[in-house]
């Protein structure tokens, strides 16, 4: 069959549906693409579930270093859940479109578990910092209770930042009704505003000093870290050890962040379709995918662990 292709309805003031930018792709190659996806997002639950039930199960693991692991990879399920099952209905319907509720719904999944990935990175440098930095202070200062509060941190923050930005993007009267991602995000629909923007703008700088303050955190945890590392050959191994999947992660989640902000921002439409998509999901692909495996393979004990309840699992079957 021949391409298809969506095309913006007529605009209309504070329109009731959002038209998405699709695929330009025969439906042979939108067969293929359901396929590759499904089995792609069919992994990503896969390997984020089994790092959650194993820390979840296995008593070795239940330290603050793994159940903030564990929070790191239910976040990526909760984020990726607000894209994939969309995605893939719409790789399979003749129109790409999504209700204003549905949209606003959807961009506050994904973009708060977006700022959840940079709040748990955080509160893992604050752990590490104190594990490697004062390690007799160590279980004083993380006990359930401080572990729970810093659990609570990383979602609040996040899911109140969003809150506050539907808030703003639902009030606003729009003039447009065609976002030219395969999903919503909130730059799209302030771009559509009739009148000032300003309080989106405020809002928007208001979240960039926030999540400025977490790297200068972050950067400030691991100087320290550095200092004591250099002190010791043993404080140099748990160093590498514990912290260097948590540097690729950071880096992992910082560079797809700002491959989709610079691409909302200052994306050219003279770019091929795929590379406008690929950096469009770039975010959602990579992370939620690479954080749980960085993890697994890199901590020996999380490594060793999997394993063994794998192994328990297929004997006991």
């Amino acid at each position: 069959m021949g391409t298809m292709s969506t095309l913006p309805l007529e605009v209309m003031p504070n329109s009731t549906v959002f038209t998405l930018s699709g695929i330009n792709a025969s439906w042979e190659s939108r067969y293929v693409f359901f396929c590759i996806t499904f089995l792609y997002y069919l992994v990503i639950i896969a390997v984020n579930l089994i790092i959650i039930v194993t820390v979840a199960l296995r008593e070795p693991l239940h330290e603050p270093m793994y159940v903030f692991l564990c929070n790191l990879c239910l976040n990526g399920l909760y984020g990726t859940s607000g894209f994939y099952p969309k995605f893939l209905y719409d790789l399979l319907s003749d129109v790409q479109e999504i209700s204003r509720s549905g949209c606003f719904v959807q961009l506050f999944v994904i973009y708060s578990a977006v700022l959840c990935d940079f709040s748990t990175l955080t509160v893992m440098s604050y752990d590490r910092s104190v594990a490697i930095c004062r390690p007799l202070e160590y279980h004083t200062v993380m006990t359930r209770g401080t572990v729970f509060k810093l659990i609570v941190f990383s979602w609040f923050l996040p899911i109140s930042i969003m809150f506050l930005t539907l808030v703003l993007s639902s009030g606003v009267t729009l003039c447009g009704s065609h976002i030219e991602k395969l999903y919503c995000e909130n730059w799209a629909v302030v771009k559509m505003t009739c009148t000032s923007n300003l309080a989106n703008n405020v809002l928007g700088y208001f979240v960039i000093v926030i999540y400025f303050g977490h790297v200068i955190f972050i950067l400030f945890s691991y100087v320290k870290l550095i200092k004591t590392s250099l002190k010791s050959a043993a404080n140099r191994s748990k160093f590498i050890q514990t912290c260097t999947p948590h540097l690729l992660s950071l880096i992992n989640v910082t560079v797809a962040s700002l491959f989709d902000m610079m691409y909302s921002r200052y994306g050219s439409r003279d770019f091929p379709q795929g590379l406008r998509h690929f950096l469009a999901l770039e975010f959602l692909i990579v992370p939620p995918l690479l954080n749980p495996l960085i993890y697994g393979l890199k901590l020996s004990k999380v490594r060793n662990e999997v394993l063994k309840h794998v192994i328990s699992y297929i004997v006991k079957f």
